[in-house]
């Protein structure tokens, strides 16, 4: 089976409707709630979104037999005041809970977490254990950067003021899945920012004593690692100058996702860290939905591309699409008769 390990939720426009408000009145008028029903979420997903199909048809569409869902970080606003961020935070997490029980052959969920540049990784542990062991999900994202680019800076992930939320996900045996939120930034885009701080949360952790300290401790890296498994030989021969372990067998302490729809980078991913550390992604629907007028292709469909590649085995392959995403979130119904 095809497991698409990285995708937002869609959800129904009263999402979007309830953050406006509660960010125009501040919390004057009450916490309030985004009243979607039920068959909000269906239609949400049944309609056409991204210039394309409706959310289930693009999955019927690329073969994706499930899909992990969590908050479009972008909306996550994790630099508003934290009470707000709270509030948002739980109503996008209850549309997913309630899309996985109405469709739970097909998603599976990871909770956004109330974050905040002034909110201590400790305070937020109950919230977490709550969504993994009362609702269901099965991992959590994770922002580098809640202050977005604001200015207001956090401790890079391999501080020990990360390591209350990386205890508690060994304790849980669940996930992190790095992807960083909005930008504030003049100077970039989130996009960009993504990538900026995928690449500072790789450097940060390897360089670190976090997985001396937190062996178990399972991080999935968005967008291919950000710009490190394409730069890496820059800290490589940083270690070798110093006789440290390589950068680069210290990078298979990480899983990366393949969100990065051109075949040369998906390649030079594989061969740097390895197919089984890597888990199929697509962020579809997405940035990446938009039809290739040079190849007629959406640009985020890129199965195709791993299943031409010479340099992957049959193996590698159903690592990528099925068994790497089984053994990080816990996830998959039983194989079907016919794999």
């Amino acid at each position: 089976m095809v497991i698409d390990a990285h995708a937002h939720v869609t959800a129904p426009e009263s999402l979007y409707a309830y953050k406006a408000n509660i960010l125009a009145h501040r919390g004057a008028h009450g916490r309030g709630s985004a009243g979607a029903t039920d068959d909000d979420i269906v239609k949400a997903l049944n309609a056409p979104v991204f210039g394309g199909s409706s959310h289930l048809e693009q999955l019927k569409e690329a073969g994706t037999d499930m899909q992990i869902v969590s908050p479009r970080p972008y909306q996550m606003m994790h630099s508003e005041n934290p009470r707000l961020v709270a509030w948002f935070t739980e109503e996008t997490n209850n549309i997913i809970e309630r899309q996985v029980k109405l469709f739970p052959q097909t998603f599976r969920g990871v909770c956004g977490l109330p974050q905040g540049p002034g909110v201590s990784p400790k305070a937020i542990v109950p919230y977490l254990e709550q969504c993994i062991k009362e609702r269901g999900f099965v991992g959590c994202l994770l922002n580098p950067d809640p202050g977005e680019a604001s200015g207001v800076e956090t401790p890079p992930l391999g501080d020990r003021f990360w390591y209350p939320l990386y205890e508690k996900m060994v304790e849980l045996d669940i996930p992190g899945h790095i992807h960083s939120a909005g930008c504030r930034s003049e100077r970039l885009t989130y996009s960009l920012h993504f990538i900026n701080e995928e690449s500072i949360g790789v450097v940060s952790l390897l360089n670190s004593a976090v997985f001396t300290d937190f062996p178990t401790l399972k991080i999935v890296v968005s967008h291919g690692g950000g710009a490190i498994p394409y730069q890496y030989a820059r800290f490589e021969a940083s270690a070798i100058r110093r006789g440290l372990e390589r950068f680069s067998d210290r990078m298979r302490r990480l899983y990366y996702d393949t969100v990065l729809y051109s075949k040369d980078a998906l390649e030079l991913l594989f061969k740097t860290v390895g197919a089984d550390h890597c888990l199929f992604g697509t962020e579809r629907p997405g940035v990446g939905t938009v039809k290739d007028p040079k190849t007629g292709r959406w640009l985020d469909d890129t199965r195709h591309l791993i299943e031409s590649m010479e340099c992957l085995t049959a193996a590698d392959k159903r690592m990528i699409f099925e068994d790497n995403a089984r053994k990080v979130f816990k996830v998959g119904p039983e194989r079907r008769a016919s794999d």
